[in-house]
């Protein structure tokens, strides 16, 4: 599975991923999925949100068991991240075939789509929807860099945009949500575990900074009548990297616009989007009101406008503490932790659709062992063995839930 599914939207250049939201890569791993679906004899669906699903008994039972992740990518991102917990899921039921176990509650295999939100700029756009966090409105007025909106690109890629919308008769038959993931840190490989259990999911957020100021001729302006955008957002940069340092959280700018984008030109826009994550609320929204502060201070200085519109937002996931304990049981029982020892719980700093998820779903996490923490990276990396360790623990907690 994982040397048909490697080469799909990898360029040639970079040796990363772009698998992005409705084109030809992203159709590529949705072909992809559908066959895996029907060569285990699943019931396959695509539900009203785009999302795709692969059935083990009836999908209008209650109580169901459904693991996955999501197969697009970032620019250039790594191999892991999404892929694994699908290729894992499939694996996993093929363990458990193979150990010859009976299912007595519904079980599914799915494929959120849209989770990096790399295309259209918010992330988890499947699950959103499914879970009613992006209305219909809103969801319409996404656009991608070529100004191609959400329902066009669906359309396009042969889906209706019309039918999209919230799924509560859907997830109110999901009795419990696993999602496998590499682990995007160094947590595991600091305490030598093939695979923990998540703990939480901080929470984070997307910031747009519009910084504007005055297009001029670089060779003919002097420094001192300028009115640069490019100074005052080089600034606010180098801030979110103090303010991170001071408050124990993370902030990266990590996606820039400039017009007129010319070489000789001064620029009259900057538009960079910032990334900020923290164990906590409080310590979230100090780092972000501390960025923007230092930002306005700067632009007014240096008689520079600034907007500042908060993009996207997900509140601290607690992940739900019983059904969390229970995969924690199950693994340790199983020996799924090194000679029953505990299996670790951890915290991480990305989003998942099983955070989105966890508002509506009893919601759970895996992760593998990343001996780099290198992830949204062609270097993102796990070895065999630990991937191996990942779909046996995946497949003894699905047997403990779904099988018993």
């Amino acid at each position: 599975m994982w040397k048909e599914l490697a080469p799909i939207g990898r360029h040639a250049e970079s040796g990363g991923y772009r698998r992005y939201a409705w084109t030809g890569a992203d159709a590529d791993c949705r072909v992809w999925f559908r066959e895996q679906a029907e060569a285990r004899g699943l019931g396959y669906e695509v539900d009203r949100n785009g999302n795709q699903w692969a059935w083990l008994g009836d999908p209008l039972g209650d109580d169901a068991v459904v693991t996955g992740s999501h197969l697009d990518s970032v620019p250039d991102g790594g191999a892991f991240d999404g892929p694994l917990g699908v290729v894992s899921s499939f694996a996993a039921l093929d363990e458990l075939r193979r150990r010859g176990v009976e299912f007595t509650r519904p079980f599914a295999i799915t494929n959120f789509g849209d989770e990096e939100g790399a295309r259209f700029g918010l992330a988890c756009v499947g699950s959103r929807l499914a879970a009613g966090q992006l209305t219909v409105e809103k969801a319409h007025q996404l656009r991608d860099g070529d100004g191609i909106t959400l329902p066009q690109a669906m359309e396009a890629a042969g889906y209706d945009p019309a039918a999209i919308g919230p799924d509560p008769e859907r997830l109110a038959r999901i009795g419990a949500f696993v999602e496998l993931h590499v682990e995007q840190g160094r947590s595991l490989d600091l305490t030598g575990d093939p695979v923990g259990i998540a703990s939480a999911i901080w929470p984070h957020g997307r910031w747009r900074f519009d910084f504007r100021g005055e297009a001029n001729h670089a060779g003919t302006t002097r420094l001192v009548d300028r009115r640069d955008p490019m100074l005052t957002y080089a600034e606010t940069v180098l801030a979110a990297r103090r303010e991170a340092e001071l408050t124990g959280a993370l902030a990266t700018f990590g996606k820039i616009a400039v017009e007129p984008n010319g070489v000789n030109a001064i620029p009259s826009l900057v538009r960079g989007w910032l990334d900020s994550r923290a164990a906590d609320q409080d310590t979230l929204d100090a780092v972000v009101t501390g960025i923007e502060r230092a930002a306005r201070e700067h632009a007014e200085r240096a008689g520079i406008d600034l907007d500042v519109v908060r993009e996207s937002f997900t509140p601290v996931v607690e992940f739900q503490h019983a059904l969390r304990d229970e995969l924690g049981r199950i693994l340790t029982g199983r020996g799924s932790g090194d000679a029953g020892r505990a299996v670790p719980v951890l915290g991480t700093g990305a989003g998942h659709d099983a955070g989105i998820l966890s508002a509506s779903v009893p919601t759970a996490m895996l992760f593998v062992r990343n001996p780099t923490g290198i992830s949204h990276s062609p270097a993102e990396y796990a070895a065999e063995d630990d991937c191996t360790a990942g779909v046996i623990a995946l497949a003894d907690v699905l047997e403990g839930l779904a099988c018993s």
